[in-house]
């Protein structure tokens, strides 16, 4: 067992507060001398039913405590999804219907145990207290926080000043938020640090309720694919934890160099030591960034699949990157001779694209290759003879051979 000091030094890797480090430190050493666990919350509003990459940045946090041996609580916001978190936002956010946090909530339960050790994690939903509130409650909860306090929030002065509206109802949520660690008697809350505010609410409330206040600590927001933008799947920039592996793998090994250390730090169990040594060994020509991913893109495979589907993927990139790009294990499409075909047709009924149109623009665009060679004319017409064959490929993914026969 770590002590609570190495418990300290492993648990502050890749987070971006810590309030307060020094009461941290005395709920480990607590716990080292008592045997007793902490308690350890971080809220997810089910607001879209697929996790992501940038998700289990927190999630990740949340499997560090776990392996120290304390009690994580994954806690689905089913009512203040319902309310729409403001955090960010310049106006109000359209909150969620019953239905839609219910089946949402139910997808998020299934895919977090892809990382997190289903026996030993609370799986909570907010309901369970504020379904038994009633307006007395709601009242002596709003009366623990002024509207000026509120003010102080930038997103919400930020409105306020350039007359932008916002609802009583947006004032509700951290005030939710921070009784969620009242009824579950947080030592830790993590979140975002989009979420500071939220959290540092969630002292507040737990000191008016006689609790000793919790530790915020909040992780960063992840940038995705493209290495600017916060991952997200609006933005096509997102790796899926649910999607198959040669995606995940693929996606991965499209990180730039910079970026792929930022996921190590923040989407794995390397330690800080592990990864200045990592970085220095690649800075010294001692490791080749590209196979540096490969590990990576394995790790993620495997943690999201299987090993088995995590080897498979990495022999299939190597044997893609010796053959040129071009897959090993590439479909077959058959069709008989004739003369004049139009490639644009052919693109179509080969499965490569689903309209003429979308194949015209692919072959303008550079984007279609015959045996290597890129097609330039979207007018051209190839004569197929029998026993001809060659590998079309459209856009960065899409290959097929065709056989003449």
């Amino acid at each position: 067992m770590m002590t609570a000091q190495e418990q300290l030094r492993h648990l502050k890797k890749g987070i971006v507060d810590l309030v307060s480090e020094k009461e941290l430190l005395a709920k480990l050493e607590k716990s080292v001398k008592t045997g007793k666990p902490l308690r350890v919350k971080a809220g997810f509003d089910p607001s879209a039913p697929d996790l992501h990459l940038g998700h289990t940045v927190l999630i990740n946090k949340m499997r560090q405590f776990q392996l120290l041996g304390h009690e994580v609580i994954f806690l689905i916001g089913d009512i203040t999804g319902m309310v729409g978190d403001p955090s960010g936002k310049n106006e109000t956010r359209k909150g969620l219907t019953r239905e839609d946090v219910s089946e949402n909530g139910k997808t998020y339960a299934r895919q977090i145990f892809k990382i997190l050790d289903k026996n030993k994690t609370i799986v909570d939903y907010n309901s369970r207290w504020f379904g038994k509130f009633d307006v007395f409650e709601i009242f002596k909860l709003c009366g623990q926080y002024t509207v000026a306090r509120m003010l102080e929030r930038d997103d919400f002065h930020k409105r306020f000043k350039g007359n932008s509206p916002i609802s009583i109802h947006e004032f509700l949520y951290p005030l939710l938020q921070g009784y969620d660690s009242v009824a579950l008697q947080a030592d830790v809350e993590l979140g975002g640090n989009d979420q500071r505010f939220n959290l540092l609410v969630g002292r507040v409330m737990q000191k008016s309720y006689g609790q000793e206040p919790q530790i915020v600590m909040t992780t960063p927001l992840l940038e995705g694919l493209d290495g600017v933008n916060k991952m997200s799947k609006s933005l096509n920039n997102y790796i899926g934890i649910e999607e198959p592996p040669r995606e995940i793998f693929g996606k991965t090994m499209r990180l730039s160099d910079e970026l792929m250390l930022k996921y190590y730090e923040l989407l794995t169990d390397i330690t800080p030591d592990e990864l200045l040594k990592l970085k220095g060994e690649m800075s010294q020509g001692l490791r080749n960034p590209r196979d540096v991913k490969v590990d990576l893109a394995c790790q993620f495979v495997e943690r999201f699949h299987s090993k088995d589907d995590a080897e498979r993927e990495k022999k299939n990139f190597f044997e893609v990157f010796s053959n040129k790009g071009i897959p090993t294990d590439l479909p077959d499409w058959g069709t008989h001779p004739q003369n004049n075909v139009w490639i644009c047709k052919l693109l179509v009924d080969s499965g490569l694209s689903s309209t003429t149109s979308e194949a015209k623009r692919l072959v303008e665009g550079g984007g279609v290759e015959r045996d290597g060679e890129k097609v330039h004319d979207s007018k051209l017409k190839l004569n197929l003879q029998m026993g001809d064959k060659f590998i079309l490929k459209a856009g960065k993914k899409k290959f097929v051979r065709v056989l003449v026969k």
